[in-house]
């Protein structure tokens, strides 16, 4: 059992946490060996059994990442980019793999992760579910197939405690449909409409975000052609997705030499 890649759940408490924490601790595969939380944070320095309110599970919350990963090989980020950059400097130092779901990350925070990767395994996803990554490199073969004349939009919706917009996932997206005509996301995005805009400019991406209730993830992208739609969704119904996907991520990520990579290159995609 010892012998077993040790993984570091960051941001035990949260949702995605706990349902991290569940999945790590079920996985034949693996063991958990760490829960980190913000200092100051209730659960810091109890029990993470007690703290979820079940039994001890021997594991103490800790808001000392270095000391949370001295065993571990893995640690598995759904956070903030507040926490999730300088955890990737530590991790590094730790020679740990930094599985990284955290959305709303700017360009400063990407090229920080990025100087990371030179010593150290980042795997870093808008979306770590199995389909939504497919739904991406069809997304790009659509757009390469496709001129102009095809607008392209993506709808996102999401339960109403998601704090940015648009979602890692709908960015990812646009990234993939540019990516398949070459350009820039940053050059041709719309990320919001209001008032009198004027005509759509041709080539553009368009985004739109719904928030409400207790929505776990909804994506459409949308090739609106002459006379002709083209559609492609993914819905999510269970926040399980993600987390299996992280926690494959990490598994794979264990022995990869130093870099960034994506779940593509986790699904071999």
């Amino acid at each position: 059992m010892s012998e077993l890649p040790g993984i570091v759940v960051n941001g035990a408490s949260g949702r995605m946490g706990q349902m991290l924490i569940k999945l790590v601790r079920e996985n034949p595969g693996a063991r958990l060996v760490g829960a980190l939380e913000r200092e100051g944070h209730e659960w810091v320095g109890a029990d993470l059994g007690a703290a979820m309110g079940g039994a001890d599970l021997g594991v103490t919350v800790t808001d000392d990442p270095l000391e949370a990963m001295s065993k571990a090989q893995a640690v598995i980020d759904f956070t903030a980019p507040a926490a999730t950059v300088p955890l990737a400097g530590i991790a590094a130092q730790a020679r740990a793999v930094h599985v990284i779901g955290t959305t709303g990350l700017n360009e400063d925070d990407l090229a920080k992760l990025d100087a990371a990767a030179r010593h150290a395994t980042i795997i870093r996803a808008g979306n770590m579910s199995f389909g939504v990554n497919l739904l991406t490199r069809i997304t790009r073969m659509v757009s390469e197939a496709l001129d102009t004349d095809f607008d392209i939009e993506i709808v996102e919706a999401h339960h109403k405690h998601k704090v940015d917009a648009p979602s890692g996932t709908a960015l990812m997206l646009g990234e993939a449909a540019a990516e398949g005509r070459g350009v820039r996301l940053s050059d041709v995005e719309d990320r919001a409409r209001d008032g009198i805009t004027g005509e759509r400019e041709e080539g553009h991406i368009g985004f739109s975000a719904v928030r409400g209730g207790d929505i776990v993830g909804e994506h459409d992208v949308i090739f609106a052609g002459p006379g002709e739609r083209l559609i492609l969704r993914h819905v999510a119904t269970d926040r399980a997705i993600f987390a299996r996907g992280a926690v494959k991520a990490a598994l794979w990520g264990i022995g990869q030499k130093p870099g960034a990579y994506d779940m593509m290159d986790v699904l071999g995609l």
